[in-house]
This record gives C-alpha cells, structure tokens and sequence, in this order.
C-alpha cells in the first residue's frame, strides 16, 4: 500500500469513530465503543476484525502467546481504542509495540472519552509508509 491509500482508509475510520461519537458521547466503557465501531466500519464496506489475536516471536523464536489488538482494518491499520480521562506515553508505546510486532506500518489511536472526538485521536506511523 502506498501513502495516498493509507490516508484514504484512516480518513473513513476517522469518519466512522466520529459517527459513532456523535451517537453515544463519551464517558462509556471501551467494549462499548469496541462493538459500536466495528458495526460502523464493517457497513463502510472496509474489512474488520476485532480482538485479533497475532503471534509473538521472540528472538526469531514463535511462542506459545498471542498478543490482541482491538481491531485491525483492512489487514493494514491497527485501532488501539481506549475511554481514559487522558492519553498517556504508554498508550502510544502499546500501539508502536503492536504496529512493529505485527509488521504494520499504520495505526490510529482513539480515544472516546474526550468532549471533541478529534482531540482523541492520534496516528502512529512504523517506519515509511511507501515501502515495505
């Protein structure tokens, strides 16, 4: 995938997370969130999954462990959702550390719990988007 193509698809699941924001507000827990989402982006027409579970390798080796990220669009862009008073360094650390175990380029942190949606989302990029 190419840059233009990776803006094109956070773009909708932006328009999605704010549809859904719209609806409910914030102050709810994230499975809530989590379910209404997903709903949203899969009537988009975007392929979703949720809760997906990916391997973990350590030193080249394959355990027996699975880390789960909360959704994964497209098979390209991770979404790591939260509904917390504030965005810590951590939170975007855990969706760094997905994006590169995951050999993922894109991932959009959200979180719902925030009076203005767009002030909750942030986008986290693993190396450069026009190359694999």
């Amino acid at each position: 995938m190419l840059e233009n193509d990776y803006n094109l698809i956070t773009y909708q699941i932006i328009k999605c997370a704010i549809e859904v924001h719209k609806y409910l507000g914030p102050g709810l827990i994230e499975s809530v969130y989590d379910a209404c989402l997903y709903k949203e982006i899969e009537n988009s027409g975007l392929y979703i999954e949720r809760q997906k579970a990916l391997p973990v390798a350590y030193k080249g080796i394959l355990l027996d462990k699975d880390f789960i990220i909360d959704q994964l669009v497209e098979n390209e862009i991770i979404l790591e959702l939260k509904s917390v008073e504030s965005i810590l360094p951590v939170h975007d650390a855990q969706l760094l550390t997905y994006l590169k175990l995951a050999n993922k380029k894109v991932g959009l942190l959200i979180n719902f719990n925030v009076p203005v949606l767009k002030e909750g989302i942030r986008r986290k990029i693993n190396g450069k988007l026009n190359h694999k």
